[in-house]
């Protein structure tokens, strides 16, 4: 129970920050600097997940990967589209972006890849919850699924 009640004041606090945030302007390699936070993140959080349904099931341990999957599905919904707002396109101010060109100029495709990430996201902490090793195997696979998605029509190599 106290992991849940620090998870539960972890998105408190994340979310009154993120909405402090929100209400100030972020500079453009702000706003790089954070949405590369956020996927990196993620990234770890994916990472913790296939260790243990993937790599090593035997050493498989419910608590951590469904603390993993809700912070991949919490951060995939927190509003990062937010941070690809004007002059993010390019590098700035030391920050670089991986981001082509065409993310800004397909709105509607970006929107798809990003709303087949957030189900995907958001299935995975679902299921997580449920301790099945196979399906959270499966879930996690479709989560990577959709990030290729996305990083094979507008990431950079």
């Amino acid at each position: 129970m106290k992991n849940r009640t620090r998870i539960a004041a972890a998105f408190t606090l994340f979310a009154v920050a993120g909405a402090a945030m929100a209400q100030q302007a972020l500079k453009p390699e702000e706003m790089i600097k954070f949405r590369k936070a956020g996927y990196s993140f993620m990234a770890w959080n994916m990472g913790k997940i296939k260790a243990q349904v993937v790599d090593a099931p035997q050493s498989y341990n419910k608590e951590q990967v469904l603390a993993a999957a809700r912070l991949i599905a919490a951060t995939a919904n927190s509003g990062m589209g937010a941070l690809y707002g004007p002059g993010t396109d390019k590098d700035v101010a030391g920050e670089k972006t991986r981001v082509k060109p065409e993310f800004f100029q397909q709105p509607e495709e970006v929107k798809k890849v990003a709303m087949a990430f957030n189900k995907e996201a958001n299935e995975l902490a679902r299921v997580a919850e449920s301790g099945d090793v196979a399906a959270i195997k499966g879930a996690f696979g479709k989560v990577g699924e959709s990030c290729k998605a996305c990083h094979d029509k507008f990431r950079k190599d």
